[in-house]
C-alpha cells in the first residue's frame, strides 16, 4: 500500500510526464516517488529524467477528488493488485508509472489468465464475427478478454467477451472518466458491470490523443499471455501491438484473412513473415503461461 506522500508523486509524475517515461521510471525505481519528485522539482534529476518532464506544473486535484468519491483508483508498484508479472518485462518499452483503474475487479487476478484480442477499426464483417467468436470462447473458458474499447475488432472482442458472461479489460488512451468514442459509454458500463475493468496510465480528464493511442499498445501487450490479431491493414495501430507482443517474448497469432481484402493485409504479412501463428479457433491459442 503506497503512502500519502507516495501516492500524491506518482500522481503528480502521471501528469507530468507522457507516456511512456522510460528514464523516469528507471529513476523512480531506484530513488522511490517522493525523491524523485523532489529532485525533479528541484531541477537536480538527470538531463534524461527533466527531459521527459512536459508539464511541470501538474495539479492533481482532479485526481484527488476522483480517489475521495471512488469513481476510480490507482494501482501502484508499492500496492498488492500491482500486475507485477504481467508489467516487468516492459523495462524498455516503458513501464507505467502507476494505472488508473474503473471496477470492482482485480487487475492482478484478471490477468492472470488473459489473452488481447485487438485489430482494425474499419474491420469487416468477416473481421467483426471472428473477434466476437474467438473472444466469446476465450471468455466461455474463464480467459479475461484485453482490448481497447474502439471502434470494429476491439468492440467485437468486448462484446463476445460479455455475451459469454465472461470478464472482459478496456485498456484506454484517456483518462477513465472519459468514454472515447462516446457512443461506447454504455459498453464501458457492462464492462464494469460483469467485473471487468477500464484501465488507463492517463490521469483523470485526460483526452485520446495519437501518441497516446500509441503509447497504449504496449500495455496491450503487456497484459496478457497473447495476442490475437484478428484483422489488420498494413498501417493497424494493431500491427503495433504485435510487435510489442513479440519483444514482450508474448505469443502472437493472427488470422488469416482473403488476400484481396484491405483490413487483412497487415494480418496476412505477419503470418507470412512468421511474426505470428495461424489462429482460426480458440484451440490454435495457448494461453497457458509459460508455454509458447
Amino acid at each position: 500500500m503506497p503512502s500519502h506522500d507516495e501516492l500524491r508523486a506518482r500522481l503528480f509524475l502521471l501528469h507530468a510526464a507522457e507516456p511512456p517515461a522510460a528514464a523516469i521510471h528507471h529513476f523512480v525505481a531506484v530513488h522511490g516517488p517522493v525523491d524523485a519528485v523532489a529532485q525533479i522539482r528541484h531541477g537536480t534529476a538527470p538531463a534524461a529524467v527533466l527531459s521527459e518532464i512536459t508539464r511541470p506544473e501538474a495539479r492533481i486535484d482532479d485526481d484527488l477528488r476522483a480517489l475521495d468519491s471512488g469513481t476510480a483508483h490507482l494501482l501502484t508498484p508499492e500496492g498488492d493488485d500491482w500486475p507485477l508479472g504481467r508489467l516487468t518485462g516492459l523495462a524498455r518499452l516503458g513501464v507505467p508509472l502507476a494505472l488508473w483503474v474503473r471496477g470492482s475487479g482485480s487487475l492482478a487476478e484478471l490477468t492472470s489468465l488473459a489473452v488481447t484480442v485487438t485489430g482494425a477499426r474499419a474491420s469487416s464483417a468477416y473481421g467483426n464475427t471472428v473477434a466476437a467468436d474467438l473472444s466469446y470462447e476465450l471468455a466461455h473458458v474463464g480467459v479475461t478478454v484485453v482490448s481497447g474499447g474502439g471502434l470494429g475488432v476491439d468492440e467485437e472482442a468486448h462484446r463476445g467477451a460479455l455475451a459469454a458472461d465472461g470478464r472482459t479489460i478496456v485498456v484506454l488512451a484517456n483518462g477513465v472518466d472519459l468514454a472515447h468514442p462516446h457512443q461506447h459509454a454504455r459498453l464501458y458500463q457492462t464492462v464494469i458491470e460483469q467485473g471487468g475493468l477500464l484501465v488507463s496510465e492517463y490521469p483523470i480528464g485526460t483526452p485520446p490523443a495519437r501518441i497516446r493511442f500509441h503509447a497504449r499498445c504496449r500495455l496491450l501487450a503487456a497484459l496478457s499471455a497473447a495476442t490475437v490479431i484478428t484483422e489488420a491493414g498494413q498501417r493497424s495501430g494493431a500491427l503495433t501491438v504485435a510487435r510489442a507482443a513479440g519483444e514482450l517474448g508474448r505469443r502472437v497469432y493472427g488470422v488469416p484473412g482473403p488476400i484481396h481484402s484491405a483490413p487483412s493485409k497487415g494480418v496476412n504479412e505477419l503470418l507470412r513473415t512468421g511474426a505470428a501463428t495461424v489462429a482460426n479457433s480458440v484451440e490454435h491459442i495457448n494461453y497457458q503461461e509459460g508455454l509458447r
